[in-house]
């Protein structure tokens, strides 16, 4: 199957405004297939949900198709995904629920190589109820993070290993299932942070043994939203703070407040974009599975591209070289600030923001601080014309490390 990147294009109206879009990691692009649902069903008739009044329904059928669309998505029964603003706020209500279980003497395991959405909830929320907490080091030297560092900060009284299955800020992937395997093996649940990794390749949570997978659809095309997938079964024990009157079944109990029917509506079509990526027939699921499968070979082909023009260039360190990434790269030019090198390639038309990337633990361990490194993501729209005007551009900066020339803007621009 041929991935056919400029028909994918075509799909995106942000990408005529003419940059290279490398933000991807932090929010991609839009396909006005999603907008076009969004608009749509704010446009219909809407209520609460419910099965008396055509509105009533079609709120109720919005919310049934998300779940399922998300659930198709991930490998997971779509009674088991909750909805919510963010993936943060989502970890942090489940945290807090978790957490009525935990006391003095339990543990929960953190590590350094993940977005803080995946560490402070934890830490607060085992602060809170009294229980300590274990932090796992990644290599710095390659950003792997070994399983053995994950076993051996396990104990008899770990509750909940938290981690993530790709990093934001250096794209290595970890071994989900041989840490999930681990954790489970010490009795520990797992939290695994999957935003960064769903935009890339296929998931199915159940092989990865994870008990409870976070995911954000705006990072996958879709609108700004936060989803969980879990264990019906295992969401059932929990018990969150809620409002009396509201439900109390499973996954509503954890929904707190009247869902955004619009871009739930955004986040199926967002799916349903990535199913249709190649020509194929089949079921959702079997769609998803071959047009990620193009996906992947495009987005590493372009990765392969950008790092090898990276390491080629003199005063461009690329930071972490792991077995298994994602299309994500970290680098640092030497002598200028990574919000420089931001700022002067924005210039040149070419969106790649330095930050940590609220991976602050995992840029400090680094030890590149707070001012983090300038990240360069491949997204679906990618294409190889982006990947040479980003290392053109470096090439001049390198070159002349006193500024890049702007891009030429057409009168139409003026």
């Amino acid at each position: 199957m041929t991935y056919d990147v400029d028909t994918v294009r075509t799909h995106f109206p942000a990408l005529t405004e003419g940059a290279a879009h490398f933000d991807g990691p932090g929010g991609s692009q839009v396909p006005v297939q999603v907008a076009e649902a969004i608009a749509a069903t704010m446009l219909s008739a809407l209520s609460n949900r419910g099965q008396v009044t055509a509105a009533e329904r079609r709120a109720d059928q919005v919310v049934a198709d998300a779940r399922q669309a998300v659930a198709d998505l991930l490998g997971a029964d779509p009674a088991g995904v909750v909805f919510g603003r963010s993936m943060t706020q989502v970890t942090y209500d489940l945290s807090r629920a978790l957490a009525k279980e935990w006391g003095p003497g339990d543990e929960v395991v953190v590590t350094r190589l993940d977005h803080d959405a995946n560490i402070r909830p934890w830490v607060q929320a085992a602060t809170a109820a009294g229980a300590s907490v274990r932090w796992v080091d990644f290599d710095r030297s390659t950003g792997e993070l070994p399983v053995s560092a994950v076993a051996d900060a396990l104990g008899p009284r770990t509750r909940l290993v938290a981690f993530t299955a790709a990093s934001n800020l250096l794209g290595t992937r970890p071994d989900v299932l041989a840490i999930s395997a681990a954790a489970h093996d010490a009795g520990a649940l797992t939290y695994v942070d999957g935003v960064h990794l769903t935009a890339h390749d296929l998931v199915d949570v159940r092989e990865f043994g994870a008990d409870f997978y976070a995911c954000s659809p705006y990072k996958f095309l879709g609108p700004h939203l936060g989803a969980v997938a879990a264990d019906p079964a295992l969401l059932d024990r929990l018990r969150p703070d809620k409002l009396l009157p509201s439900s109390d079944a499973v996954p509503e109990r954890f929904e707190w407040g009247t869902l955004p029917y619009e871009s739930l509506a955004g986040v199926t079509a967002a799916i349903d974009f990535l199913a249709g990526l190649v020509a194929s027939g089949g079921t959702r699921r079997e769609r998803l599975a071959r047009s990620f499968a193009a996906l992947t070979t495009h987005e590493s082909t372009l990765v392969n591209r950008l790092i090898t023009g990276l390491t080629a260039l003199p005063g461009i360190t690329v930071h972490g070289s792991p077995k298994h990434r994602t299309p994500t790269v970290l680098f640092t030019v030497d002598g200028i600030a990574p919000r420089t090198v931001y700022e002067r390639l924005a210039l040149s038309g070419i969106n790649a923001p330095a930050s940590h990337f609220y991976a602050i633990e995992c840029s400090r361990w680094l030890g590149l601080g707070d001012a983090g490194g300038v990240r360069a993501g491949i997204a679906p729209y990618t294409n190889e014309s982006d990947v040479d005007r980003l290392l053109t551009a470096l090439v001049d900066l390198v070159s002349r490390p006193q500024g890049l020339r702007p891009r030429h803007r057409s009168t139409s621009e003026l």
